[in-house]
């Protein structure tokens, strides 16, 4: 079964297609965290895709498998539609023609900043690939595309944590290479750093039409910053779309959970309507809606609040986040319930709810979702 989130955009339909995953699996020698099984994954030129999912689930194993620092047990993988991994068949990472920026930025500290972006360069050098005069100009041209011109000098001592990652992007976009992959490139940064350095990077894979893998376990920033996503459970994907498919049309209860870190409430069917335990919900257009028992779905932005005394939900804390404030709801079975809007209500009031039906989405009991896993995009 085909769903949207698996058909390629129109526009990715005529790009070249440069990374191709089939049937990728990798299994340690004691099952656990970062086993993959079978996964199938497409990427197109200049596009740019998230790796989403819970730590151990296989995001950074399967990155590690891409540069070829890994090799899987089954499966094959294309790079630029030329195979590098195959039965009978191995790419070292220095000839897949891939840029690896890592978590820990991986500089070399007796090494100025030049001299770290053109040691990604001398392998091409080595190889005859690149004379010296266009090793410099490279490496100069990767520095003033990542806005360090005028660091060329300085150590990795000298720059802060957001001017080092720059220095580790340069060096893996100096090659010019079909893919860059980032494994969780911003997590050691602060809050505003890794809010601009995210954009910035995204506008500089944009403006050279590269195409880039990022890792993270970070829902705002993978949503932020790509174009498609691939959320990831236990060494498979579950579902890949763009970041408003998979905000608005979760293809199972987890990826709803994990992405959407929406309510879950459980109700009953009764004719053309959703029982719960605070109040009634007309039922929208749904695959899983002749299921009669499950839960309800309701992203905390999408909870309309009024006052009322006589309400289930009770007001039991407020958040002021800046633009809206964040509200816990207690439900008469105490339940906590989490809404978001501009109105200021008051800590210890009744409040009941209302939700336009087609922003509802069910689950039935027992199952992991509406539909079922997939793999590929």
């Amino acid at each position: 079964m085909l769903l949207k989130s698996e058909v390629p955009s129109t526009r990715a339909l005529h790009q070249p297609t440069v990374l191709k995953l089939e049937s990728i699996s990798k299994r340690y020698a004691r099952i656990g965290p970062n086993t993959l099984e079978a996964v199938n994954l497409q990427l197109y030129q200049g596009e740019i895709l998230s790796l989403l999912g819970p730590s151990g689930c296989g995001k950074t194993t399967l990155l590690r498998l891409i540069a070829g620092f890994e090799q899987p047990q089954q499966g094959t993988i294309e790079l630029a539609e030329r195979t590098v991994c195959a039965p009978g068949k191995w790419t070292v990472p220095e000839q897949r023609g891939v840029g690896v920026v890592f978590q820990d930025y991986a500089l070399f500290p007796h090494l100025n900043v030049r001299e770290n972006v053109r040691f990604g360069l001398k392998s091409l050098a080595r190889r005859g690939c690149l004379s010296k005069l266009d090793l410099a100009d490279r490496a100069q041209a990767a520095i003033a595309l990542v806005g360090l011109s005028g660091f060329e000098q300085r150590y990795s001592h000298e720059l802060s944590g957001g001017q080092q990652q720059r220095v580790a992007l340069a060096r893996a976009l100096a090659p010019r290479p079909a893919l860059i992959l980032l494994d969780e490139p911003f997590s050691n940064l602060d809050v505003q750093v890794r809010l601009y350095l995210r954009q910035e990077v995204r506008d500089i894979l944009k403006s050279i039409g590269a195409s880039g893998i990022f890792v993270t376990h970070d829902q705002e920033e993978a949503l932020a910053i790509s174009d498609r996503m691939a959320v990831m459970r236990q060494g498979q994907i579950e579902q890949v779309g763009t970041p408003e498919e998979i905000y608005r049309q979760p293809a199972s209860r987890f990826v709803a959970e994990f992405v959407t870190q929406a309510n879950f409430i459980p109700t009953q069917r009764r004719g053309q309507i959703w029982e719960t335990e605070v109040g009634q919900f007309e039922i929208s257009p749904n695959p899983a809606a002749s299921a009669d028992c499950g839960e309800l779905m309701i992203r905390q932005e999408d909870l309309r609040l009024e006052l009322d005394e006589q309400a289930p939900l009770l007001v039991s804390d407020r958040h002021f986040l800046g633009r809206e404030y964040k509200y816990c709801l207690k439900t008469p079975s105490e339940r906590t319930l989490h809404a978001r809007t501009a109105a200021r209500l008051p800590v210890g009031c009744r409040v009941r709810v209302a939700v336009t039906p087609r922003n509802l989405r069910f689950f039935p009991t027992g199952q992991a979702g509406a539909y079922p896993k997939m793999s590929a995009a």
